[in-house]
């Protein structure tokens, strides 16, 4: 296996490099607006949900709408990027999703919001598998492991995003929020659009004389052992996806009902878990370079899987704590390695599908645990996020040959 060691560096002082930092920059920005923006509707979502006179149920069908958006834009913006290339693609689809944000608080029953955020899914799908493809491009020119900075970027903005709802939730109404962030949106990518529309997505030759991300001929479709490699990481960005939105959902609920937390206390077990993969993914170039791809893998599987052990099986609130800190530790760089691993082997096709599989990862996370915790009980049904950790570290290990350069 190529170790990231061998990655050769770009001349420090070359006009590409200027040129590829620009880049770099840009695609953060469109990462960091990424999560604020999905983060400032998530934290109105209680709001739109009385405004709208939804159920709990209904409510629960419309905001699948996001969920099939995306799932159904995600292989389409696959073939979109090898069309028109990942640039253009990423800077239209933060239009639409700035636009689209705007459109939950205008609705007032639960078809149209489901109507509205199937739209919102189909922006938020589209500019995922885009800049994630833009920045596999980039990590390729760049021969540096820096894909765990951009998905950084995007915890940190929607850490800000959440922050900034719930500061605004009590002086501003949905309408005027999410037109806010509507405003803030279009502004941000007029500002940083232009530069991706500038540059074309650098593609360095392999050794073999071709563009990265094509197979032998750039309009066949990737051989049958690539398609299997790419499912393979697909599998992997799926469960830690799962892990993530079982933790989102249910991490609350086990901290006050399992160990009778205070409500305060246990809102506060996301955010451990969250801050912990901010962290995790900060530092995530810097842990590439040292231990390699296959053993960041390896060894981020098995700490989220003893984290996740000791946060569902704990008997203490703190100790519960400290096990989601470290799950988010030990997740936090595999997601961005599985897309990564996967877009370098079949361009934006493969980030699309590791990332439809992903996707599909964190919304069967909570229906699973739901069933899980109605057959067993919670605290056994969060082990399987410990479980599917485990996996991926086995996974990993298992395809430590088949990295490509």
């Amino acid at each position: 296996m190529p170790t990231l060691n061998k990655l050769r560096a770009v001349n420090d002082d070359s006009p590409r490099t200027a040129s590829l930092t620009r880049l770099r920059i840009a695609l953060t920005i469109f990462f960091a607006l990424d999560g604020f923006i999905f983060a400032g509707w998530v934290v109105r979502i209680p709001a739109v949900k009385e405004q709208t006179g939804a159920s709990a149920s209904t409510l629960g069908l419309a905001l699948l709408g996001v969920s099939a958006g995306a799932v159904i834009t995600m292989m389409l913006t696959g073939r979109l990027c090898r069309r028109f290339g990942s640039h253009p693609v990423t800077v239209v689809s933060g239009v639409l999703l700035a636009l689209s944000v705007a459109l939950p608080p205008l609705t007032h029953s639960a078809l149209t919001l489901g109507l509205v955020l199937l739209m919102f899914g189909a922006a938020y799908g589209g500019i995922n598998v885009a800049m994630n493809s833009a920045a596999v491009d980039l990590v390729a020119a760049l021969r540096r492991p820096v894909m765990p900075s951009f998905h950084a970027a995007f915890s940190l903005g929607g850490m800000l995003g959440a922050g900034l709802g719930g500061l605004v939730a009590g002086h501003l109404s949905p309408t005027r929020h999410l037109l806010a962030l509507t405003v803030i949106g279009l502004l941000v990518t007029a500002a940083v659009g232009p530069t991706l529309l500038r540059h074309d997505a650098p593609t360095p030759p392999d050794d073999h004389g071709r563009p990265r991300n094509e197979p032998a001929s750039a309009s066949e479709r990737p051989a049958g052992r690539v398609r299997g490699l790419v499912l393979v990481f697909g599998l992997i960005a799926l469960c830690t996806a799962y892990g993530e939105g079982a933790l989102a959902d249910w991490g609350a609920l086990h901290l006050e009902e399992d160990l009778h937390a205070h409500p305060g206390v246990a809102a506060a077990g996301y955010s451990c878990f969250a801050l912990a993969m901010t962290i995790g993914r900060i530092s995530g170039t810097t842990l590439l370079e040292r231990l390699g791809r296959t053993r960041t893998l390896v060894f981020g599987g098995a700490t989220g899987a003893a984290g996740m052990l000791l946060g569902s099986l704990a008997p203490t609130v703190w100790l519960a704590l400290l096990g989601f800190a470290v799950t988010g530790l030990g997740l936090a760089n595999i997601f961005p390695v599985a897309v990564e691993r996967a877009g370098s082997l079949a361009g934006p096709t493969g980030v699309a599908a590791a990332s439809t599989l992903g996707y599909g990862g964190m919304l069967l996370g909570p229906p699973m645990i739901g069933f899980m915790a109605d057959w067993f009980s919670l605290p056994a049904a969060l082990t399987s996020v410990a479980a599917l950790a485990g996996v991926a570290a086995l996974i990993g290990f298992a395809t430590r040959r088949a990295a490509v350069s």
